[in-house]
């Protein structure tokens, strides 16, 4: 079989090395680590997380805990290195960052069918099967390479990183650990405020310094991602609603829950390392160590990341791609990842996921077998192609994009599983004629 070339790395970019090699292809992955860095990368690695250590919910009553599972039972790589490297979260899968990376790096290097190019490239080859899974982070240069093929200015907006603290300088005498309602253990450090200390801190959000755009960007802040101080502009109680929402975690010294709560989520599987949970910013580094220093119990942290800002590049789906992930105007070319415009570390490697068994049995003169539009990886698929372009934007998994059951009313929570046990059945069989149709090639 030809040669797949993959563009990016990243977890799409892995995702679909890997499934293109178990379909017999052969892959060159580009990836300009550690020749070049994006301002958001730090590691060399593959696979690096750079917004969040957290996969997100684990349970059945949302969206991604059902697509994690269709990922499980379809043995991605992805899923493999998470549930192998996870740290406690509570009802979420989160991951040990450099450990997640280094599992993944280690199985693509090691991979006969894979060889991996250290190298940047800045446009798409002229020649053969290329999967563009660039991210969010697309370089410069490869951007305008995509702009040029989709014959329009590509879309983009801004996600937001939060600060991550070193567990032993939090101040275990106001903060304590406790997880929601109690559900899923001690997995979380809590810092309380009363009313006067959160309306404080809210306004020295407002006032703070911040770093500024470019005068030619144009800020475009995905809601999943807002950064903190955007929050705090929208009204004084908005975190208060919102990141800081206190409800279910009474401070053990009183019996009753504050008025507001930072929750700090572990971040390493050693526990050294926690992250500031919703509070993405785009704030100045000295003014993120002097504002967040304000929470009870981070009065001497020490930071071992600030937060940061970073651009997200994603092209318009339903204008340029068809069902198998292919560009319209040009068919030997793939998307994959989160330049398709979904949102979030699982959607992405779904799209590398999907885009790694389309290429290579397309390469065949196959027609790929699309999965069932009741699962999570048909609904998302669903969601990139069949949205009208003008309104699309970048979007979560979640069970509006499902399919609605038909019979009797139910309750959300109890409609929800039905999808997600809809979806876990109606997979089976997609991935089971997959398999079969996989081992006849190898």
């Amino acid at each position: 079989m030809e040669n797949i070339i993959i563009i990016g790395g990243g977890l799409a970019g892995c995702e679909a090395a890997w499934q293109a090699a178990q379909e017999g292809a052969q892959v060159t992955l580009y990836e300009m680590k550690p020749e070049r860095f994006s301002p958001a990368h730090q590691l060399p690695q593959l696979a690096e997380l750079v917004c969040s250590n957290s996969l997100r919910g684990a349970g059945m009553n949302n969206a991604v805990g059902c697509l994690k599972e269709e990922l499980r039972r379809c043995r991605a790589l992805f899923i493999e290195a998470a549930d192998a490297t996870a740290v406690p979260a509570g009802g979420a899968l989160a991951v040990d960052r450099e450990a997640f990376a280094d599992y993944i790096t280690e199985r693509i290097e090691a991979h006969p069918a894979i060889e991996v190019r250290r190298e940047e490239l800045s446009a798409i080859p002229e020649q053969g099967t290329v999967i563009v899974a660039s991210g969010p982070l697309t370089s410069e240069a490869l951007s305008q390479d995509i702009a040029r093929l989709t014959g329009a200015d590509h879309l983009y907006f801004y996600d937001a990183i939060a600060p991550i603290v070193e567990a032993d300088t939090i101040n275990f005498d106001i903060a304590w650990r406790a997880s929601r309602y109690g559900k899923g253990g001690d997995d979380y450090i809590n810092c309380p405020m009363d009313k006067e200390q959160y309306l404080r801190f809210v306004e020295e959000l407002k006032r703070a310094d911040k770093v500024a755009a470019r005068d030619f960007e144009k800020l475009i802040h995905f809601e999943g991602c807002m950064p903190i101080e955007e929050m705090a502009e929208r009204g004084e109680m908005t975190l208060a609603f919102g990141p800081m929402k206190p409800v279910g975690l009474p401070d053990p010294r009183t019996g009753r829950d504050p008025f507001a709560v930072v929750q700090l989520r572990q971040d390493n599987r050693h526990g050294t390392l926690y992250n500031l949970v919703g509070f993405q910013t785009k704030l100045t580094y000295p003014e993120q160590r002097r504002i967040f220093r304000t929470i009870p119990g981070l009065e001497q942290a020490s930071f071992e990341r600030l937060g940061s800002m970073h651009r997200n590049t994603f092209i318009n789906a339903p204008t340029c791609l068809n069902r198998t992930l292919q560009f319209k105007s040009d068919p030997r070319l793939f998307f994959a990842g989160q330049i398709t415009g979904v949102e979030g570390y699982v959607e992405s490697a779904a799209m590398g996921f999907l885009a790694g068994i389309f290429a290579p049995r397309v390469m065949r003169e196959l027609t790929p077998e699309l999965p069932p539009v009741t699962t999570a990886l048909g609904a998302l698929l669903g969601h990139l192609i069949d949205t009208e372009p003008e309104n699309f934007q970048p979007m979560n998994v979640n069970y509006g994009l499902f399919p609605p059951l038909g019979g009797k009313k139910m309750k959300r929570a109890d409609r929800r599983l039905a999808m997600a046990a809809r979806a876990l059945d109606d997979l089976a069989p997609w991935w089971e004629a997959l398999e079969r149709s996989r081992s006849g090639h190898l």
